[in-house]
């Protein structure tokens, strides 16, 4: 186990997107970081890319959507670094469409990835990974803009991410007074993998290009541009940091001016 004088922080869905970005922040900020994702392959490579960089990381394949593979992350966080004081809830996935064409398993799975893997991981942190005991411990729930106002063709995902942040302004109450606080970052659009996947989707449902699409996203930022992983996670770094103890059940945004609430 690595003996250090930050806390360890675990993240989900680290390999890529702003996941990536926080783990190479946390990681530069002191923590110890353990990751996680599906792929295996993607996890090691991962881990081992940003040993190279210098930072202590380790990791292992997960599915948070099973009970089962949560309890085996946790277990496996701990042995690596110990307890855990920084949780990173960011494992997520897009999906949508006209509503009445939705697949039930599309909406179960939304629901599954963004929203109920959120309380299961969270849930075991707070019993067996030690944040619950420490004198200092941040749970970060990484939610999106889409968790305050409606997306066109995207009830899935935004319903999921209106429960991320009902959830975390509720256990941030209820954590408050020992002092471990609960806050959702709200990216509005960033570059990421997953926001070409977006407009991938929109674009065959409005049989058009994706360049267009990005065109028609881009209109709506006051900034006049897409957020970039690294911004999101300055503010993930900042949250888990000893001056932001007083920001608790929070929902901040980080999103060029798309969301005003």
């Amino acid at each position: 186990m690595t003996t250090t004088t930050k806390p360890s922080a675990l993240i989900t869905g680290g390999t890529s997107g702003i996941g990536l970005a926080a783990a190479r922040e946390l990681g530069r900020l002191g923590h110890p970081v353990f990751l996680c994702a599906r792929d295996e392959q993607k996890v090691k490579q991962t881990v081992e890319d940003l040993r190279g960089e210098g930072l202590t990381v380790d990791g292992a394949a997960a599915d948070v959507r099973s009970r089962e593979s949560v309890t085996a992350l946790v277990a496996a966080a701990v042995e690596a670094f110990g307890p855990i004081g920084v949780l990173v809830n960011n494992a997520g996935r897009s999906g949508g469409g006209v509503t009445a064409d939705i697949a039930d398993d599309l909406w179960y799975d939304v629901i599954d990835t963004n929203l109920n893997s959120v309380f299961l991981v969270t849930r075991e942190v707070l019993k067996k990974g030690g944040l619950s005991d420490a004198a200092y411990g941040r749970i970060i729930n990484i939610a999106s803009t889409a968790g305050k106002q409606g997306v066109l063709l995207g009830a899935p995902y935004s319903a999921s991410k209106h429960g991320v942040v009902g959830f975390t302004k509720a256990l941030g109450r209820e954590l408050a007074p020992s002092g471990v606080t609960v806050n959702a970052v709200c990216p509005g659009y960033v570059e990421t993998p997953m926001a070409q996947r977006v407009r991938q989707g929109y674009a065959a449902a409005w049989d058009t290009t994706e360049d267009y699409v990005q065109e028609q996203f881009e209109a709506k930022i006051p900034l006049g541009r897409y957020s970039t992983p690294e911004e999101v996670a300055a503010l993930v770094g900042y949250l888990a940091s000893g001056p932001a103890a007083s920001i608790t059940a929070q929902a901040l945004n980080v999103c060029g001016g798309l969301g005003n609430f």
